[in-house]
């Protein structure tokens, strides 16, 4: 997270990162915990006309370093591809892996799923293995429980586990059993009955989305023997769960074999199992089958790395319909990191050429010969190189009117922070806060999809390109920057050109009302003048357009920023309905023969529903108060250490006096006012800013002008606090007797609230 300083805390709060044993989880029970506030709910990204798409999945299983790398303080490996993606598994090789805060927020801005992880290794895990199905027992000998005949069942750690991901906010759990059952098949059918309790405590509790992911491990023997596909050995397994994670040691004919195994199942099987508390199973398809890909190529048919699409071709997701579990996409950060010369941009190209090909569209990938398979497979011929997103579809985070769309174009690092279009904070090491991570602008980046506007022109379109600005940005730590040029021309009509920039798809529900803001600083060379405007289309210029679009309202920001926002409504009535926003540009050449170059730097996009019409009342949100509790150790301002806490709220617009006797008749039946049903159901704020002044006397406080930023909230997943270090603070507090902290929210669109809308707490060390 951007915080002033360095050497932070990677988590500071009451909240375990994770769990090393079942009795960890226990006494984490025995205190109260609530639910973590700051965390965004899960929302659907819904069906585009009520259609659902049969392709194949991404499963991403991250396993960066181990897991718990994320510093606020440097710079750290991001997954950036959310929109690719249906599932995210955060690893690590603790008995439970809980996901950081940052990294569900992430995943459910966009709206994908996040699951933990429960892993049982080797034979020390057996004594917990058993607990799973036993419960919370005093003692446990696993030789005797193992020969005891058919093992009861408690419902204990299921209660638990699904209560853990209610109050940390994630979406479920894949369970990793790499270790013999000691208890052989009797085990192995009381584990399948386990993870069918374990679901149904999960839907009851997360919500009807939760899943339970089970790897391809143990087999109904209890033996731990990888399949590397679905067949009878491991079926039980994927019946009692939602979904299978193949092992990755498979040759080219498995996916196909695992798929047709499939199709054999008796479909009652697949949708109608029994229920438990009441609690409905989903319906499996072919997609419900993740097959494994390894991208360090451990075993891996191809040999992973740039060689990852080799096997994917044989998953045949687009046709064939089987999902992909991709385990171990931070290789692109652990292989390079050690090599002359690298930095973040270098793993940022790096990274994105294995994700959606090379910055230059036609650009060659060199790729490394695959591994040679065994001589009784016949040779494979996969073409060449093709980047991971050809596989999947590019989906829409979920729709506006559920969960307001904001994005400042993080990729969830920077080196500064900026507050409207002012620089805060510069750091040199740079920070890392998966929670400040957005959409990038799917249309706009990697390359944008220029058209002309108005029709076409007989001329080659501009050529277009983007790239990620950590030097510049209005609220957060970059902007997105494009560059456009056109070449000179000769036509009649060449003094003026109109160019469509599509920025952002969104799926958006019909006779909704919303309002898209977007805010963008424009640059251009000396022959070219430019005339922009936000505007709503769909996504193909082959579709009909189905909207109400208003007029833009442009409005000057301060340091070179515009804003312009308008008003706009599906009309379609089959259902949600895929949109673009983006700018369309008009530009005037002075000197036809000359080129047209020019930047927009984009800052901001924001797509949310328009507030409703009178005689309704919004709430306006603000901060209503502030407090700060010192750590008991600190003696003066130079170490001061403690947790500043606030709330927030929301204030109703004033009103007309209204006298009941005079005004109106007692039958009149029209309200006195009318209140917005969802005035408190959505999420009010993003995120926090926190600056300090410090200060010689009681009586020398200034306004919050003078006042240093010192980081944001959104390390430990609690909405309304930061726990302020040393390291935080300015220097040259020798001297000083008082420190003014100032909490500033940014709304859920992104807006920075006006100061008078925000709240402040003094601390002097004499109190």
């Amino acid at each position: 997270m951007p915080l002033r300083g360095v050497g932070h805390s990677k988590l500071v709060g009451d909240e375990a990162p994770f769990f090393d044993s079942l009795e960890d989880l226990d006494a984490w029970f025995t205190q109260p915990h609530s639910k973590l506030a700051g965390v965004f709910e899960y929302r659907p990204r819904p069906l585009v006309n009520g259609q659902s798409d049969n392709r194949g999945k991404l499963l991403v299983c991250h396993d960066y370093k181990g897991g718990y790398t994320e510093s606020p303080s440097g710079i750290c490996y991001t997954f950036n591809f959310w929109s690719l993606c249906d599932t995210f598994v955060y690893f690590s090789h603790h008995r439970i892996t809980v996901p950081p805060s940052g990294w569900i927020s992430a995943a459910h801005k966009q709206g994908v799923k996040i699951l933990g992880v429960l892993i049982l290794e080797h034979s020390e895990s057996d004594v917990d293995g058993l607990k799973l199905l036993l419960g919370n027992v005093p003692s446990l000998s696993t030789d005797r429980n193992a020969a005891s005949g058919s093992i009861p069942l408690s419902r204990h750690y299921a209660s638990r586990l699904a209560e853990l991901a209610f109050q940390r906010g994630f979406d479920g759990y894949l369970l990793n059993f790499e270790s013999s059952l000691p208890g052989g098949t009797e085990q192995a059918r009381a584990l399948t009955a386990w993870i069918t309790l374990l679901r149904a405590k999960l839907r009851s509790k997360v919500g009807a989305h939760a899943d339970v992911v089970w790897y391809d491990s143990v087999i109904i023997s209890g033996e731990l023997r990888y399949q590397n596909r679905l067949n009878y050995r491991n079926l039980p397994f994927f019946l009692a769960s939602d979904a299978l994670f193949t092992n990755y040691f498979w040759p080219p004919n498995y996916p196909a074999l695992g798929a047709g195994y499939f199709l054999t199942i008796d479909p009652v099987l697949l949708g109608n199992q029994p229920t438990v508390e009441n609690v409905p199973s989903k319906v499996k398809t072919l997609q419900s089958v993740f097959t494994g890909l390894d991208v360090w190529g451990r075993g891996q048919y191809g040999g992973g790395g740039f060689n990852s699409y080799r096997a994917i071709t044989h998953i045949d997701p687009q046709s064939l319909g089987l999902s992909v579990a991709l385990f171990g996409p931070g290789w692109t950060w652990e292989s390079e990191q050690d090599k002359p010369g690298w930095n973040w941009e270098r793993w940022w190209d790096f990274e994105r050429k294995l994700w959606i090909g090379p910055f230059h569209s036609g650009e060659i990938v060199p790729v490394p010969d695959p591994p040679r398979l065994p001589d009784k497979f016949p040779p494979y011929n996969e073409g060449p190189f093709k980047p991971l997103s050809v596989f999947f579809m590019d989906t829409p985070p979920p729709d506006p009117a559920k969960s307001a769309f904001y994005t400042c174009f993080s990729p969830g690092i920077g080196w500064s922070w900026f507050v409207d279009g002012i620089n805060v904070l510069q750091t040199e090491q740079g920070w890392t806060d998966i929670d400040k991570q957005c959409s990038i602008g799917n249309l706009a980046w990697p390359r944008p999809a220029l058209q002309w506007e108005g029709g076409e022109r007989d001329e080659d379109l501009p050529t277009a390109s983007t790239v990620l600005d950590m030097t510049d940005g209005w609220n957060g730590g970059n902007s997105l920057k494009l560059s456009v040029a056109c070449g000179g021309s000769d036509a009649d009509d060449a003094f003026f050109r109109c160019i469509w920039l599509p920025v952002q798809s969104l799926t958006v529900s019909p006779g909704r009302s919303y309002e898209a803001c977007i805010v963008y600083k424009p640059s251009s060379d000396e022959n070219v003048d430019l005339d922009l405007t936000i505007m709503v289309k769909p996504p193909s210029v082959k579709e009909e357009a189905q909207l109400t679009v208003g007029q833009a309202i442009l409005t000057d920001l301060p340091h070179d920023w515009f804003k312009q926002e308008l008003t706009f409504t599906p009309k379609s009535t089959l259902g949600p309905t895929s949109i673009a926003i983006g700018l369309v540009v008009g530009f005037v050449a002075k000197d036809l023969s000359l080129p047209c170059n020019f930047v927009l730097s984009l800052g901001k996009l924001a797509v949310y529903p328009s507030p409703p019409t009178p005689p309704i009342s919004v709430g306006s949100p603000r901060i209503l108060w502030a407090h700060f509790a010192p750590d008991p150790a600190t003696d003066s301002l130079a170490n001061l250490a403690g947790v500043l806490t606030w709330d927030t709220a929301l204030s109703l617009p004033p009103m007309t006096p209204i006298n009941p006797y005079i005004n109106n008749h007692p039958e009149d039946a029209r309200p006195a006012w009318v209140l917005d049903d969802a005035l408190f159901q959505s999420r009010a704020f993003l995120y926090f800013n926190v600056y300090v002044s410090a200060y010689s006397t009681d009586t020398d406080l200034l306004d919050s002008s003078s006042a240093t930023f010192i980081g944001t909230t959104g390390l430990d997943g609690h909405a309304n606090r930061l726990y302020i270090e040393p390291q935080c603070l300015p220097r040259g507090l020798e001297g000083k007797v008082c420190l003014r902290f100032h909490v500033q929210g940014v709304t859920s669109i992104g807006e920075v609230l006006p100061w008078e809308r925000c709240a402040f707490v003094d601390y002097s060390i004499k109190s």
